[in-house]
């Protein structure tokens, strides 16, 4: 079995500074970690890889300093790794980024591939089911458990807001996993592994089908969450605040005397 693993590296930040020009976030200066969806998808792959021996890889699409996520991918057991890195990566929107993932994946031609959710920085959902169409391979998503005797046929328990949707589906297909369907195991040996590198030309993709250039997305605008309002601190006992508090439900008429 082999098993292919899209990982992110996304700013651990929550003040997001956006480029006003380009619309595109500002990562410079800013610290990355593994995107925290992803971790919860490797960690299904590699139970998978305890119970069948399966050889798992893990995959991105980002500048050099990326090899640091993949690095700890495989100090946690995925047994080898892949940096897709070229200028003209850059700039990519969901589809362009899909598409550059689908033709690497292609090369490897796994039986299964696993994404998390969503990535924390772009909130799209779309990059796990785009994959899954460029291979055309099935697809279940927001996944919150996975069973399998033989390795080939899987019932999926899949969460649907305050639904359970429970599917059967065999390999090859597409997972995107749920946070907390699991416990991410710490790391181990393994970090020093090679990395392969594939570009654009590595990949057969000619550089307007990739990057900006071959994403049909289109920022017209972006802004960052502003204030909506005001607020007062008292820094008073518990008796004293509770008068407060009380004083001003009366003033707007949420409480009577």
């Amino acid at each position: 079995m082999k098993i292919v693993v899209c990982m992110k590296q996304v700013p651990n930040t929550a003040q997001i500074d956006i480029d006003p020009i380009s619309g595109a976030l500002r990562r410079d200066g800013v610290t990355s970690i593994t995107n925290p969806d992803d971790l919860y998808a490797l960690e299904e792959a590699l139970k998978l890889k305890d119970q069948f021996n399966a050889k798992v890889t893990v995959i991105t699409m980002s500048l050099p300093q990326a090899e640091v996520i993949l690095r700890e991918a495989m100090a946690m057991g995925a047994d080898d790794s892949v940096l897709l890195t070229d200028k003209e990566f850059a700039g990519a929107d969901t589809y362009a980024t899909s598409k550059t993932l689908a033709s690497a994946i292609k090369k490897i031609n796994p039986d299964l591939v696993f994404t998390g959710r969503q990535a924390i920085d772009g909130d799209t959902a779309q990059v796990g089911p785009q994959i899954a169409e460029f291979l055309d391979y099935p697809q279940v998503s927001y996944v919150n458990k996975i069973t399998t005797t033989d390795g080939k046929t899987f019932t999926v328990s899949r969460k649907l807001g305050s639904t359970q949707q429970v599917v059967e589906v065999s390999s090859p297909c597409v997972f995107t996993i749920l946070s907390h369907i699991n416990q991410p195991r710490f790391m181990g040996g393994g970090y020093s592994k090679p990395i392969q590198y594939y570009n654009a030309e590595d990949l057969n993709l000619s550089v307007d089908s990739v990057g900006q250039k071959g994403s049909p997305t289109k920022v017209f605008s972006s802004h960052t969450k502003q204030a909506r309002g005001s607020c007062q601190i008292f820094e008073k006992s518990p008796e004293e605040s509770v008068e407060i508090i009380y004083d001003y439900l009366q003033k707007i008429h949420l409480i009577k005397e």
